[in-house]
């Protein structure tokens, strides 16, 4: 047992005799932070930082898997929740806060006429899926990109235990910035596509006019165009990546960044579907919950009011250039790269010809927890992000990427692990 990691280490052995993997979310299992040189838990968060088990501190560049946009216990977003505990967390009819959170959603989202709200993205993404069946008295669905857990999508992963074939035979993986492999698709199910759903981005961007075609294709063959913006929603823009990219889509799903941490998503879109509302049941009783929409309201009214998108793309930029000429300067670039949006952007790592990027990962893991950056190889930047963080963040990278590149080029990167290399857990992206 690592002495860093030792409380750790003992309430994940406790953990696992309750809790299957030891965590609630696959993300922050054990299946991604090697043993013995991992944290497992985090005691608590403020600002750009948090606190594992053990009493180690870290900025925090995975900002609880792109949900925290403003800061770990930002003030005025707790200070609404407190409010609204004084009230009352749910009721036997519907809180008023369910009309002005969605009525400032329309406000700030292009596509947004009518909100329902879930709790999880995979609500919302089931939810527009759905309705758009529902909609197009369709059943198939094009799919790109990650979109929850549940079985419509899953099913077309390689974590589809569970999922029944036949619900696995209407959902259909397309590629992203290929138009053409969307098109395949509406040719070997003419008529019969009810939605198109992709991230609108991720680690790539969308080539010129991509999304433009993408809606296009989906009218022309009488399907519905769903944004999943999950991660991308009150990121990229205050109005998601559709006011970004000034595409609008028929339906669009939000979460993580919704609420800055609270658990709250969103399904809105085209007021003729959403209406669908009425006799598609989608229905939660936590669906109304008061302390993550007053959470909703004031994270969105803050972003309104306050540079925060424009702050989160400066300080990725930062990130990025500070990135590539750190990598360039190694000699690097075969094997280290950057790539994604300012504000959610990533350290990519390829395989090489002796070393697979697991086994690169879990040594760039190693190094950057022990020197109090928290990563999983992207960074997710939050407005608290300062620039006294990113130089903690350089200065971890400045000692890190040589040791990677020591290790690929003198092909010793066994001898530096202290710890068994990572698996993959799917591929989603």
């Amino acid at each position: 047992m690592s002495e860093r990691y030792h409380h750790s280490e003992e309430m994940l052995e406790r953990a696992l005799k309750t809790v299957p993997l030891g965590s609630q979310t696959f993300s922050k299992s054990k299946t991604q932070y090697p043993m013995g040189v991992s944290p497992f838990f985090i005691q608590r968060g403020k600002g750009s930082r948090v606190w594992d088990v053990d009493g180690n501190e870290y900025i925090d560049f995975i900002n609880s898997l792109a949900a925290i946009t403003l800061g770990y216990c930002d003030p005025d977003v707790d200070a609404a929740v407190r409010a609204q505990l004084d009230d009352g967390v749910i009721f036997s009819l519907p809180h008023p806060l369910e009309m002005q959170v969605a009525e400032q959603i329309v406000k700030l989202v292009p596509c947004a006429e009518k909100v329902r709200f879930g709790k999880n993205g995979s609500d919302a993404t089931a939810g527009a899926i759905r309705i758009s069946r529902a909609f197009t008295n369709r059943d198939h669905v094009a799919v790109c990109g990650y979109h929850g857990w549940q079985d419509w999508y899953i099913g077309t992963t390689a974590r589809n235990r569970g999922v029944p074939q036949a619900t696995r035979d209407l959902s259909h993986t397309w590629t992203y910035n290929d138009i053409g492999s969307l098109a395949k698709l509406f040719q070997e199910y003419p008529g019969q596509i009810a939605a198109v759903i992709l991230e609108p981005m991720n680690v790539t961007e969308p080539l010129p006019g991509f999304l433009e075609e993408v809606k296009a294709l989906a009218h022309k063959h009488g399907a519905l165009l769903i944004f999943d913006e999950t991660v991308t929603g009150f990121r990229y823009a205050v109005g998601g990546a559709q006011q970004h990219f000034g595409v609008t889509p028929d339906l669009a799903t939000f979460g993580k960044g919704l609420a800055n941490g609270y658990p709250v998503s969103a399904v809105t879109g085209r007021a003729d579907v959403m209406q669908l509302m009425e006799e598609v049941f989608f229905s939660f009783t936590f669906g109304g919950e008061t302390l993550s929409l007053a959470a909703a309201l004031a994270t969105m009214k803050k972003l309104e009011t306050e540079p925060v998108t424009d702050t989160l793309y400066k300080q990725g930029r930062k990130v990025i250039d500070g990135l590539k000429s750190r990598i360039a300067a190694a000699g690097a670039e075969d094997f280290l790269g950057t790539a994604g949006n300012p504000t959610w952007n990533f350290f990519l790592i390829k395989d090489t010809a002796k070393y697979s990027q697991w086994q690169i990962k879990t040594l760039f893991l190693q190094e950057m927890f022990a020197r109090g950056i928290l990563t999983i190889g992207s960074h997710n930047m939050s407005y608290s992000h300062s620039d006294a963080d990113l130089g903690k963040l350089f200065n971890a990278y400045d000692e890190v990427i040589p040791m990677l590149v020591e290790g690929v080029r003198q092909n010793k990167l066994e001898s530096m692990l202290r710890c068994e290399p990572l698996q993959p857990l799917f591929k989603v992206r």
